[in-house]
């Protein structure tokens, strides 16, 4: 596993939200310590962690994503809307202080480099077509047309943190996995094996659609 310089970092705990590189996530800031937090970062390098609390367990994941505040909007009472995107993963290191936010000391992650024998070109191209294959069976289910993004992105590891930030439903422990994995190819094995088995459901389910629809 690459990991990389170690930094301390302002850490924003979201409940049940895992950030992926280059996803924008939009923020509204009301509470005063995230005030707080979002002066001191505006006034430096515009970048706090973003890690999913997990309201269940009562915990923090130990592997987040940076944000990076694009856009900021100030109220006259002090509440900011912000617009944040998805940068570099970290691993939470120890946590340096706790008020009056969260700061932690973390490692910046990174994938590792793929071998010369990996074939991520074939293994992306089968799940960009199972990714398709889901949006259409479902909007045949459903009724209504859909189509896959325009910029869906084509590099192995830009497709895999894509589809991981787009899983549908109550996927928050998914997602929080595939944000740890740190090999492209093992992330998108796992992303084709839930688009796999999605799309086996749909089947089976467009099949009962048309065999009962009347005619």
């Amino acid at each position: 596993m690459a990991e990389l310089a170690v930094r301390e970092l302002p850490l924003f705990p979201l409940p049940d939200v895992v950030l992926f590189p280059q996803e924008v996530l939009p923020l509204h800031i009301f509470e005063p310590r995230y005030r707080m937090l979002l002066r001191t970062v505006m006034a430096e390098d515009r970048r706090f962690g973003v890690v999913r609390w997990d309201p269940q367990k009562r915990r923090m994941a130990d592997v987040g994503c940076c944000a990076e505040v694009i856009h900021s909007q100030t109220q006259e009472d002090d509440r900011s809307n912000i617009v944040t995107m998805g940068q570099q993963r970290f691993r939470v290191l120890d946590i340096v202080r706790d008020a009056p936010f969260r700061v932690a000391l973390v490692s910046w992650i990174e994938d590792e480099t793929p071998t010369a024998s990996s074939d991520l070109g074939t293994l992306a191209t089968e799940v960009r077509q199972a990714l398709q294959d889901v949006v259409e069976l479902t909007a045949k289910l459903v009724g209504k047309p859909a189509q896959l993004p325009s910029d869906l992105p084509d590099l192995p590891r830009e497709l895999s943190f894509w589809i991981g930030a787009h899983l549908g439903g109550p996927v928050a422990d998914q997602q929080q996995a595939l944000l740890e994995v740190t090999d492209t190819g093992e992330r998108l094995r796992q992303e084709f094996q839930l688009l796999d088995h999605t799309r086996r459901q749909l089947a089976a389910r467009t099949v009962l659609k048309d065999t009962f629809q009347p005619q």
